[in-house]
């Protein structure tokens, strides 16, 4: 009697191994079948060229809100670009050798000077910099210091931070999705983010641009559907803030040149992102691209001809000519601009990979 109730065990305890193993075995295939229908599109470009801020706009655009924590996150981003932007500025005022509009701001500057990067600010602590930050704003010094960014390196983001003040420095601040956009923080290591668009599943891969992150983009090579190569096509007048002298442009050109000719990447949809479209058009209403690059012929006011100048600098870089170079103008902080982009990046990824995606 013992032996068969043993015997029952036994049996029992097999057939549930077995129920369980064959759930894992599906989860296995779902998985699997998962993986092979992911579109992984990697991010792409050297740093500050907008590809955070694009993935963002992923976010964004296809319904994944930020949650309390993230948001949160975002509000100590925005403090510390407003704080360590202005100590750029109180800096580069005084190396430039520009006078104060007002001598009471120096008061002000010493104050804001002597904030410590490295600690976590939050919102009482921050809203005792206000009157000085708006007071410094105000005053011709810095803004002349501002016009002559170009000279030294300050975050894009700065100006609409510092003319939103106002709303930035009140006690119940929150971040809107447009303060999310500008807040500008370094991408370190590799950030991976899944997103189902319209029953498919896109995996992005944003990796740091900086020269000290790029000995980390060959581990994420194997298996990459797309290549979304972002270059800030306003940057043709600053210089890296690794080395202070090398064109920003020049630099995105090279980095772009040893991507489209990998042989690793023969396969693979590459899309240039000429980006920071905004800040260009604005930038050339008063810096002539034939200061920088004399090769230029064109009208240096004419943004079309900036913009073609710009694209074959790019195509130009190319070895393999025999299909064209797929390139969009990109303003990443303009929700409605990426939105119609991603539509046709999207199509052209799904076309060029239906079969591999087994989607057919």
């Amino acid at each position: 009697m013992a032996e068969l109730v043993m015997s029952c065990c036994i049996s029992g305890h097999e057939k549930t191994q077995r129920i369980r193993s064959r759930e894992i075995d599906r989860k296995l295939n779902r998985d699997r079948l998962t993986f092979r229908r992911t579109v992984r599109v990697l991010l792409l470009g050297a740093g500050e060229s907008g590809k955070s801020t694009f993935l963002k706009q992923m976010r964004i655009i296809h319904g994944q809100d930020f949650d309390d924590e993230q948001v949160r996150e975002f509000r100590t981003v925005v403090y510390n670009n407003i704080l360590k932007g202005m100590r750029v500025l109180i800096d580069a005022r005084q190396k430039l050798n520009i006078p104060w509009g007002d001598e009471t701001c120096i008061k002000d500057a010493a104050k804001v000077f002597d904030y410590n990067g490295n600690t976590k600010i939050d919102q009482s602590v921050f809203c005792d910099y206000v009157d000085s930050l708006k007071k410094l704003w105000g005053d011709s010094g810095i803004r002349t210091a501002f016009d002559r960014r170009r000279e030294f390196q300050l975050g894009d983001s700065l100006k609409y931070f510092l003319d939103n003040i106002g709303r930035i420095g009140t006690s119940n601040f929150s971040p809107t999705k447009q303060d999310i956009l500008l807040a500008r923080r370094a991408t370190k290591g590799i950030i991976e983010h899944q997103i189902m668009i319209k029953g498919v599943p896109f995996m992005f891969i944003d990796v740091g641009g900086q020269r000290s992150q790029r000995q980390k983009w060959f581990q994420c090579f194997e298996g990459i559907t797309s290549i979304l190569f972002l270059a800030s096509a306003s940057e043709f007048d600053q210089v890296l803030m690794e080395d202070r002298k090398t064109n920003r442009l020049v630099e995105s050109c090279n980095i772009f040149e040893t991507i489209i000719n990998n042989r690793s990447f023969a396969a693979v949809s590459i899309i240039l992102f000429l980006n920071k479209m905004d800040l260009l058009a604005e930038k050339v209403k008063y810096v002539n691209i034939g200061d920088y690059f004399l090769e230029f012929q064109g009208h240096p006011q004419n943004l079309d001809d900036v913009k073609r100048f710009l694209c074959n600098m790019f195509d130009s870089r190319r070895r393999e000519r025999s299909k064209p170079l797929f390139h969009h103008f990109t303003t990443a902080i303009d929700t409605e601009n990426i939105k119609h982009v991603f539509q046709d990046v999207k199509d052209t990824i799904l076309h060029d990979n239906l079969r591999s995606l087994m989607l057919q």
